[in-house]
């Protein structure tokens, strides 16, 4: 069974099924060879925890593409598989090679498993220029990530280091001098070192007993991931997930009536509409060039079932996909109705405000006209757009009004930010909610993000995964600090107890066989 097993990992490392003999002028490349797999591996990896990081932002990604291709495809979910297929491959010949090593077999690594690996370190180049150059900002949330992931990852690299440990030891057994040992020992204790007291530097918002709220929930547009944007069934399944808001976004019709839709310029139906078989040739057209009652026979919803953009259209009932298939393009007064029927706030962002002049003649006029119109709470409304923000307070008084930075908002004497999660670290949230300012943070959809933003004290988030995070009871990353303090200790000696255990193992086995090599060598031979 031994052998067999052997011959499998010889087959599958080198492509050579008979047993290898070990020449020396190889040796040397072979090291080089699992050397550039181990750093390979190690930045296929690092690139996984990248895009699954990133993941709370893949419709950005989708988005860019769209205004490129004019065509919706989940470009994101294919760069993800990509890298889960080689970071799988990665990982699993970086084993193979380990095994080689604790076996003894020579590292003979195949030709076509090289070309691969330059061709994984090409893909991984590939993704982290185009992140440096079209989505720079999306490493603030890569960082971000550490404070919520550094304590658990710091548990990983010890059992990590402790397995690796046995084939540190049995190189510094097998070093021929003595200057090679020191560096060996000397290399592997500073690496342990950092790795047992790096949570030492480790500063997450999640290691505390004090605990902040769980943040209210904002529906982005209503409840995207289960309902076709910003259609009236979207905003209804949000209010199952007991949101405070509703977030949408506002234009003006040719007849300068509000309606509901996030794309706006040439095209902006494109996307999320059937305008191209109900209006032929104007599928180009800008908001101006439609009244609100041409907008309103456009099928708003079918792009959804049929394109699936969030995957989850599977876990709709076939009542709801019907629903689904037959949506309209809301206007603003049908969704201030449900807002006033339910008590439900409503902020927005105002797409076409640049082209106003005058503000009798902008569309804050005729949006703040609609809204007083609808008898809601002036209370319930959340004020975002910032043209003309004197004057709507003017009209009314009662709004929230709601600033996009700290600036301009202690210009104003206000208290409510909505910004984007990367802009504020935990320090910045917490220091906001002293001075008593609501901190809405966009667009959270991960669990660990929403985890890391509650224990930083957010007051609301917005976002597109209501369903999900209304289910949460506490953040997923939660520690006291004394059971975070217990568990690292523990952790940090029973590796070492254990890497003690080996290395004095494998020094007593080596000895042992040293002196039974030495004691056979001494025997005499007798005479014939």
């Amino acid at each position: 069974m031994f052998s067999i097993g052997r011959t499998c990992l010889r087959g599958i490392y080198s492509c050579q099924w008979n047993s290898q003999n070990r020449r020396p002028n190889r040796a040397c490349w072979a090291c080089w060879w699992f050397s550039f797999l181990s750093f390979v591996s190690i930045l296929a990896l690092s690139w996984m925890y990248v895009c699954f990081i990133a993941f709370n932002d893949h419709d950005d990604v989708n988005w860019l593409a769209f205004k490129t291709l004019k065509k919706w495809v989940n470009w994101y979910m294919i760069v993800m598989v990509i890298s889960a297929v080689l970071a799988t491959y990665c990982l699993f010949l970086l084993v193979f090679g380990l095994l080689h090593l604790v076996i003894r077999e020579p590292l003979n690594l195949h030709w076509l498993h090289k070309v691969f690996l330059f061709l994984g370190l090409f893909t991984v180049a590939l993704g982290t220029a185009g992140f440096c150059i079209k989505w720079e900002e999306e490493w603030k949330t890569v960082y971000m990530s550490f404070q919520a992931t550094a304590p658990f990852l710091q548990l990983g690299a010890v059992v990590a280091l402790t397995l690796i440990s046995w084939l540190v030891f049995q190189s510094y057994h097998g070093a021929k001098t003595a200057a090679c040992k020191v560096f060996i020992m000397m290399t592997f204790l500073v690496v342990s070192a950092a790795v047992f007291l790096c949570p030492l530097a480790i500063c997450s918002p999640c290691i505390t007993n004090n605990l902040p709220p769980k943040p209210a929930l904002v529906g982005h547009r209503g409840a995207p991931m289960m309902a076709p944007e910003n259609t009236m069934m979207s905003f209804r399944k949000s209010m199952e997930c007991d949101v405070v808001a509703f977030e949408t976004d506002v234009q003006l019709s040719k007849d300068m009536k509000p309606f509901l839709m996030h794309d706006n310029g040439s095209s902006f139906l494109v996307r999320t509409t059937d305008v191209k078989d109900k209006f032929l040739g104007r599928d180009g057209d800008m908001n101006t060039n439609f009244t609100l009652q041409e907008l309103q026979t456009l099928n708003a919803g079918e792009w959804f079932v049929r394109t699936d953009p969030f995957q989850s259209v599977s876990s709709l009932s076939k009542e709801e996909k019907m629903e689904a298939n037959n949506q309209t393009v809301p206007s603003l007064s049908e969704l201030l109705v449900m807002a006033k029927k339910h008590n439900v706030s409503l902020i927005f962002d105002l797409k076409n405000e640049k082209n106003s002049t005058g503000f009798h003649n902008s569309d804050s006029y005729y949006i703040t006209e609609t809204i007083t119109k609808s008898g809601i709470s002036p209370d319930k409304i959340w004020w975002l757009p910032p043209e003309y923000r004197h004057d709507v307070r003017n009209i009314a008084p009662g709004f929230k009004q709601v600033y996009h930075n700290e600036q301009d908002m202690n210009a104003d004497g206000g208290s409510f930010l909505n910004m984007k999660y990367s802009s504020l670290n935990a320090h910045e949230i917490s220091d906001l909610r002293e001075k008593n300012v609501s901190v809405n943070l966009w667009v959270v959809n991960e669990r660990w993000l929403f985890s890391l933003l509650w224990c930083s004290g957010a007051s609301s988030v917005t976002t597109n995964a209501c369903h999900i995070l209304k289910n949460m009871s506490k953040p997923d990353w939660h520690l006291e600090p004394n059971i975070y303090m217990g568990i690292w200790i523990s952790v940090d000696v029973i590796s070492w107890l254990l890497m003690f255990g080996l290395f004095l193992w494998q020094s007593r086995r080596r000895n042992h066989v040293f002196r039974q090599n030495t004691s056979e060598r001494s025997v005499p031979l007798l005479p014939r």
